[in-house]
């Protein structure tokens, strides 16, 4: 967990709170239709909950943060492009947010989305 401490006491930032902000960054993203779970017990809950949260794994080393993001992209689009796109945009909002380093944001592109052409 992010810590850090003030002349007014401590501030801790949940790995949760990081991922609600890399998934509304996400959702600004050209070419992202969606995330992916990270795994089958993952896409359990996913049918469960709601959390915005899936799909993305969060990392405190010391003061930096790790981002490892599974999306979801549309059929067509150059999936490289996006995933740059992504990791500007996440890292951007991240460290705008929390002041804190983005150290590594990881993309895993876990499948691709055709859009209903009618």
């Amino acid at each position: 967990m992010g810590e850090e401490t003030t002349s007014l006491g401590e501030i801790h930032i949940s790995p949760n709170a990081v991922a609600t902000i890399a998934y509304h960054a996400i959702l600004e993203s050209y070419g992202v239709v969606g995330l992916a779970p990270k795994n089958i017990a993952e896409g359990i809950v996913q049918t469960i909950t709601r959390e915005p949260a899936r799909g993305i794994s969060v990392r405190f080393n010391g003061e930096d943060i790790d981002i490892d993001l599974h999306v979801v992209v549309e059929y067509g689009t150059r999936i490289n492009a996006v995933a740059e796109s992504v990791v500007n945009t996440v890292r951007f909002h991240v460290e705008k947010a929390l002041g804190l380093r983005v150290n590594a944001v990881n993309v895993h592109v876990a499948g691709l989305r055709v859009s209903n052409t009618d």
